[in-house]
């Protein structure tokens, strides 16, 4: 087999996005030549790699072979640049992290702190649902994870950043607002809005939920924080998210936190990645900064 590692850095990125298209532009070239550079290397391979139903791309098994293999030699040759820069004195590279939607309301800033210690760095952040950060951990596409509900199927290393409470919220107007103790039964005749089944918040919610035998009358399950406070500002029931959907305060945009028994229910924002990973020196170095930050060390 005869390929540059460039060729496959663009079919690796075929296997990330999905398109021909999306990869050209990532690589920076035009879609014909993408298109002639991925049928070079299936001639290379002498097996097709990907197959095209209904305008979308499949790889077949060897292409799903040769996406892993891509992406090991892509992040071995990183750590190795990572390790020749740091032994030349330079913080220079790229760290790639995923993170749940809810993170989004403190990760940026954490982000941005590490740039600004150290400038020469590149940092891809996505954030997603947790289906599609699984997503991305099992396959081992990114350097980091943060998340609230890491799955227990996949060995990992763990490690607890901070508290990530969940609360019931209720519109500003709505008398459960100005109630200083409200049970469970005092919901039983209330409509639910709730983040969509598989997200962390609504998986603290239905455990907590069945562990009181108490069944949410659910209207709405919906893919954002934003939505669910919107739909409960608007009077089409109460919510359930975490805390840092409101910015960590009591109350934000027309919904407030009700003081319901036994919330906010205790979670946690977990760091994890691959136990079989071997994290480059920037990885190292960005969770060293996230202890630092968030424990005040």
């Amino acid at each position: 087999m005869n390929f540059t590692f460039r060729q496959l850095r663009l079919f690796l990125a075929l296997a990330e996005t999905g398109s021909v298209s999306a990869a050209a532009k990532a690589m920076h070239v035009t879609q014909p030549t993408a298109s002639m550079q991925l049928k070079e290397i299936s001639a290379s391979v002498g097996l097709p790699l990907y197959e095209v139903i209904g305008k979308k791309i499949f790889l077949t098994e060897t292409g799903k072979a040769l996406a892993v293999t891509a992406r090991d030699i892509t992040q071995s040759l990183a750590s190795f640049e990572q390790l020749a820069h740091a032994t030349k004195g330079i913080a220079k590279g790229h760290l790639r992290i995923a993170v749940v939607s809810t993170a989004k309301y403190f990760m940026p800033r954490l982000i941005g702190s590490f740039c600004k210690r150290y400038p020469m760095i590149d940092v891809s952040l996505e954030i997603l649902n947790r289906d599609g950060v699984l997503g991305r951990l099992r396959q081992n596409t990114d350097d980091l994870y943060i998340m609230s509900m890491p799955p227990d199927d996949v060995v990992l290393i763990d490690e607890v950043l901070m508290p990530n409470p969940i609360v019931v919220i209720a519109a500003s107007a709505d008398p459960l607002a100005k109630q200083h103790n409200v049970t469970l039964n005092d919901l039983r005749n209330r409509r639910f809005i709730l983040r969509e089944p598989g997200s962390g918040t609504r998986m603290a919610a239905d455990q907590h939920f069945r562990k009181k035998k108490f069944r949410a009358d659910i209207r709405l399950a919906l893919g954002s924080n934003e939505a669910v406070k919107e739909s409960v500002a608007g009077g089409l029931g109460i919510g359930v998210i975490s805390q840092y959907a409101l910015h960590g305060h009591q109350k934000e945009h027309g919904v407030r936190v009700i003081n319901v028994d036994e919330f906010p229910l205790k979670s946690s924002w977990h760091l994890v990645h691959l136990a079989a990973k071997n994290l480059s020196p920037i990885a190292l170095a960005f969770k060293a900064h996230l202890m630092r930050e968030i424990n005040g060390k």
